[in-house]
């Protein structure tokens, strides 16, 4: 944690400031789901293009996902996920 008041406060203090806990927790939740999704179709060695065809979900949207830049409805998110082997699941925090 960097205290240097001329740097100023770390990312994870800053962004206890900034954001409510639910706004950190769904941002955490969409950090999560991406970084996974990635990490499964690059272990099955597929390309997004590849994905594209086994999904039904075109490969610029999967570009988004990946990126950050846009996040899935649930019917996407299983679309995107079945072909990869992983499903969601609802669990105990």
């Amino acid at each position: 944690m960097n205290k240097n008041s001329a740097v100023g406060s770390s990312w994870q203090d800053a962004r206890q400031e900034i954001f409510t806990p639910a706004e950190n927790a769904a941002s955490d939740l969409r950090v999560s789901i991406m970084l996974e999704m990635i990490k499964a179709r690059r272990e099955r060695g597929i390309s997004q293009y590849e994905l594209e065809k086994l999904s039904g979900i075109k490969q610029s949207a999967i570009a988004r996902i990946e990126s950050g830049n846009s996040f899935p409805t649930l019917i996407t998110l299983q679309k995107l996920l079945e072909p990869l082997g992983k499903k969601i699941a609802i669990v105990p925090a």
